[in-house]
């Protein structure tokens, strides 16, 4: 991270940090759908329950997860104010904190999976896979967690290229892993889907300890000697983390988890019509990691102007961050439109499915320009350490707002499972405004009378 002067080198240094972060989120990504598609490979059954398994752990991993995102802004503040002594003391704190999570959610899933389950009325087979797919994946929380404290330190010092190399030399372990695992190679156990959750689990250990290494050895993190000494936990720092943490993560667990109660609720359509929209709604969670890395490169470098108050840069930053997402929406909204059918052709040979897909794909369009808007903004209002008020939108937009909208449109209405969808954007376009307009008060009345 440097200071910059000119618009040109905003521009330079966003997308430096920006790539990097984008290339490492597709990445991640790519864990789940490699899990999902190599267990399809295997068995209908396997797929099903690895489908099921994921569904509910990723609301459960990417909203708790998402608290330890506090330690970004809280570490880039520290650099651009230079107070660089406190930030092993902070990382380590954050450390702490993430193992304490992995052990609570490990507590709360030994009593709730199987009531959970349970519940859905699942077939016997599929159940198991689910169950024993998750149980596997449960391995790898507390490594999990650790990494994701260490990316948003390694990412607060604007090196989002060590996070992407981490992730990119985990992906092909992974996938390696899988193969053996789901179809019992080289001496290997035949396990089916639940060998996914196995291989994950063995690659979030290893992009844990891969990461302990690059803050240990690899400069700059090794300037701040971040496991030379053990502190103490501290409440006090792990309130600090949480006062920004919690509302980070249930803006992300709202946002989340309302696309998987909307999944629930098109139960009772058909199998076409199910399908249909899983595909559409999975093409365009990939679309949604461009405003999404956007933002997570906008909280690092806002973070940093706001610790050196430098308040003008700050601002100047979130106006071609949010300017960059609205563009790149444009662009792809346009190929999106052009080429819906052979996109939905990608996942599909069945004529049916694929033509309700490319239908489907339209309303996805209005996905990426209202995520073009609230994603960036979301980003940009971390990095001021302002969390409360997003958390607050969250909610009343996607739930509040979001899903009774869209259950009034497919059930009074002709619309069908489309009015879901129309439920879901309203609720993303609602909460654009909103955040858009929190962002005009803090940078035009609270920052500008700092300034």
């Amino acid at each position: 991270m440097n200071q910059t002067y000119t618009k040109s080198q905003k521009i330079r240094l966003l997308f430096y940090i920006l790539i990097p972060i984008l290339i490492t989120q597709i990445s991640m990504y790519a864990m789940t759908f490699f899990d999902v598609m190599m267990s399809g490979q295997y068995s209908t059954q396997d797929v099903a329950g690895v489908s099921i398994g994921s569904s509910l752990w990723t609301p459960v991993y990417t909203g708790l997860s998402g608290i330890l995102i506090a330690l970004t802004p809280v570490v880039s503040q520290l650099v651009g104010s230079r107070q660089s002594k406190s930030v092993s003391y902070s990382v380590m704190q954050a450390i702490y904190l993430a193992v304490a999570l992995a052990l609570f959610i490990l507590i709360i899933g030994a009593f709730s999976l199987n009531p959970v389950l349970n519940a859905m009325d699942l077939e016997d087979s599929v159940h198991m896979v689910a169950h024993d797919y998750l149980i596997a994946l449960s391995l790898g929380i507390i490594p999990l967690f650790i990494y994701n404290a260490l990316r948003a330190f390694i990412d607060a010092l604007g090196q989002t290229r060590i996070s992407m190399i981490i992730t990119l030399c985990a992906l092909p372990v992974n996938v390696l892993f899988n193969y053996l695992l789901i179809y019992g190679k080289f001496g290997f156990p035949e396990l089916g889907g639940v060998g996914s959750g196995y291989a994950t689990a063995i690659t979030y250990w290893l992009i844990a300890l891969v990461a302990i290494l690059v803050v240990i050895k690899i400069n700059p993190f090794s300037t701040y000697q971040v496991f030379t000494e053990f502190f103490q936990v501290s409440w006090k720092e792990w309130r600090a983390l949480l006062l920004i943490g919690v509302p980070i993560g249930l803006a992300i667990f709202f946002e989340t988890s309302i696309f998987s109660a909307v999944t629930l609720l098109m139960s009772k359509y058909d199998t076409v019509t199910i399908a249909s929209h899983q595909i559409a709604m999975n093409f365009a969670s990939l679309l949604y990691m461009i405003p999404l890395s956007i933002s997570m490169a906008l909280t690092i470098v806002i973070g940093f102007e706001i610790g050196a108050a430098r308040y003008k840069d700050a601002k100047e930053y979130s106006w071609i961050g949010i300017s960059m997402a609205l563009t790149m929406s444009l662009v792809l909204s346009t190929i999106l439109f052009l080429f819906r059918e052979p996109v939905a052709s990608l996942y599909t040979k069945d004529h049916e499915v694929m033509m309700l897909t490319s239908h489907f794909l339209i309303y996805a369009i209005f996905f990426q320009i209202s995520d073009a808007l609230q994603a960036p903004i979301q980003g940009i209002l971390r990095g001021y350490k302002d969390v409360n008020v997003t958390f607050a939108m969250s909610l009343v937009s996607y739930w509040i707002l979001g899903l009774p909208i869209g259950y009034f449109f497919a059930k009074f209405t002709d619309m069908g499972a489309f009015g879901y969808w129309i439920g879901l954007i309203s609720g993303l376009a609602l909460g654009a405004i909103g955040l858009a307009a929190r962002l005009r008060f803090i940078q035009q009345v609270k920052y500008k009378k700092m300034a």
